[in-house]
């Protein structure tokens, strides 16, 4: 028989586990209804690249309502309240020099494609207001990131084709430097720099950018990239899917002087879920994905962090976190951690939304006083055997005026600022 003192103790754990129990069941009710009032959106899914895989963009051999190998379907999708999605459309380095324009142009089919064949389930989108919209009728947004600079194969024509696609942020770089841009790996050490971070034509890049009113995507580059967008780019920047370097020490990671910078800029970075960005380790936990938002809240504030998870793009997740339904348990863990609804709010979607239409604004105030950049890199920095040379002249291309104006700027704040110094 139970002592006095037994039952004691067994009815205070009984109550304590109760007590806790009802305070995690009030945190999920009140971070799905936070969820259930401004979107939820991520800066990156790698879905599209599932389905190149597994079927080689073959639809009508795929089942979104019964996918089982991947972390995202759409019973999953609403499990997780996901209110918009930037699907990647990502293809590997070894495209580059080859057939990358054609394998991403594929791509960015399969996600249209996608759209048409759940438009129950998805809405696609390409501006601020679709995302709104789509929410209002309890679809995700589908919008579609170019993961990889090499995708647009050093032209700025093929920018403007796929933007006309729907296209609405580049990721500079991928795993590899393009012809204009350097990627992080030149951080890490096992990639030698070929730019300085950015060529003049990547720097004519950033310009044709905010003119079109595409967001810019600095997951992926290197420090010295990060802080040349950051001097350039007249709208605000985001991180589609990194993480805090502060706490997780791994080069695809944002240091605390960029964070700041980001802040001040009004950008965005959105945190990925990749055991290896988050905890420097093959395992992990939700913990440990609420220590990066917390820190980017502590260094940046509240308006400069958002979601990022990487589903199936990576191998390794968090425990909690396994696949895309789980994404409420980080809400309401900032919840328990103190975040305000406004806080959550705006990390939820707020701040994308708010960085989407700044871009947006910035494109519509150069509609009647800015023509297409149509000044071609130099042959000489994409010449292969797999590259013709019609068009070129042998004087050779130059700077568009606006890309001379902003790189003569760029260079006397740099005279200004080793004066001050």
């Amino acid at each position: 028989m139970m002592s006095d003192l037994n039952l004691a103790i067994f009815l205070a754990v009984c109550l304590s586990a109760c007590a806790a129990a009802a305070t995690e069941d009030a945190l999920m009710s009140r971070a799905l209804k936070l969820m259930s009032e401004t979107p939820l959106i991520d800066g990156h899914n790698d879905l599209p690249w599932q389905l190149r895989k597994q079927f080689n963009n073959q639809l009508e051999k795929v089942d979104l309502y019964k996918l089982d190998t991947t972390h995202t379907n759409i019973p999953k999708i609403r499990r997780g309240r996901l209110g918009a999605q930037f699907w990647s459309a990502y293809v590997p380095c070894e495209t580059q020099y080859k057939d990358a324009v054609r394998q991403t142009l594929e791509q960015i089919d399969v996600v249209h494609r996608m759209c048409q064949k759940y438009p129950e389930a998805f809405m696609f989108a390409s501006s601020s207001q679709d995302i709104r919209d789509a929410f209002s009728r309890n679809k995700t947004a589908s919008l579609i990131g170019v993961e990889g600079g090499h995708s647009i194969d050093s032209s700025l024509g093929t920018l403007r084709t796929m933007y006309q696609l729907g296209v609405r942020y580049l990721t500079l770089t991928h795993s590899c430097n393009t012809p204009w841009a350097d990627n992080w790996r030149v951080d890490e050490g096992t990639e030698p720099s070929q730019h300085n971070g950015l060529s003049p034509f990547g720097k004519q890049l950033i310009v044709e950018m905010n003119r079109l009113g595409m967001l810019i995507d600095l997951a992926h580059v290197p420090v010295t990239v990060m802080d040349q967008v950051l001097d350039l780019s007249e709208a605000p920047v985001i991180f589609s899917h990194s993480s805090a370097y502060a706490i997780c020490p791994h080069k695809r990671n944002v240091p605390d002087d960029v964070l700041k910078r980001v802040r001040d800029k009004r950008g965005v970075v959105m945190v990925n879920f990749y055991n290896d960005y988050v905890a420097c380790a093959e395992s992990a936990k939700l913990s440990d994905v609420a220590d990066h938002f917390d820190h980017i809240k502590k260094v940046a504030g509240a308006g400069a962090v958002g979601f990022g998870g990487d589903y199936d793009g990576v191998t390794r997740l968090p425990e909690g976190l396994e696949d895309v339904s789980k994404v409420p348990n980080v809400v309401a863990e900032l919840l328990r951690r103190g975040w305000t609804d406004e806080d959550v709010k705006d990390a939820l979607g707020n701040n994308l939304l708010r960085v989407f239409s700044e871009a947006e604004a910035i494109r519509d105030s150069k509609v009647n006083d800015t023509n297409p950049d149509d000044v071609p890199i130099p042959y000489e920095e994409v010449k292969t055997p797999c590259r013709t040379s019609f068009g070129y002249s042998h004087a050779g291309p130059t700077l568009s005026l606006s890309a001379t104006l902003l790189l003569l700027l760029q260079a006397l704040r740099g005279l200004i600022a080793g004066a001050a110094s």
